[in-house]
């Protein structure tokens, strides 16, 4: 059973022009960074070579996660979505019991996610403790510091 990654129309595009740069300019400079380093003499004690190849390495491995997030990737369209309980790629806001701290997050795949921007990924777990709730539900979520309780106040999209 495939595992589908779930993104906005903007989560898309951004991740297939990461992964389009990474494929033209990234290789290039890569493999112009071996070139260079490899005219530099003996490649057994050559740093910038073992540097660049390493460097080559973690490219690749960037462009083949892409590519797996894009290849699995579902958009869905946010103007649709039942707001009835929380779901993925809906805003909730949310009051924090204890503190009375009220937020508002949008839940989002992990390769979407982005605490700055308010972003927190389904898979965290405070997403893992919000999805499903209903308005006035009050979700239980563990975190290294302990219990803490939230409540639903607005999910919205």
């Amino acid at each position: 059973m495939a595992l589908y990654n779930y993104l906005t129309q903007e989560g898309h595009d951004r991740l297939k022009a990461e992964l389009d740069e990474l494929k033209s300019t990234g290789r290039q400079e890569a493999a112009k960074a071996i070139a260079e380093a490899r005219e530099k003499g003996d490649l057994s004690e050559n740093a910038e070579y073992d540097a660049a190849k390493d460097a080559q390495g973690m490219l690749e491995l960037r462009i083949n996660e892409l590519e797996k997030a894009l290849a699995n990737a579902r958009i869905l369209d946010e103007s649709s979505m039942d707001t009835s309980e929380v779901r993925l790629l809906l805003n909730v806001r949310i009051k924090n019991k204890k503190s009375g701290k009220v937020d508002t997050y949008k839940l989002v795949s992990e390769s979407e996610a982005d605490l700055k921007a308010k972003k927190i990924s389904a898979g965290s777990p405070i997403g893992k403790g919000l999805l499903g709730k209903k308005i006035g539900e009050v979700a239980q979520v563990h975190t290294p510091a302990g219990p803490v309780e939230f409540e639903i106040l607005e999910i919205s999209s």
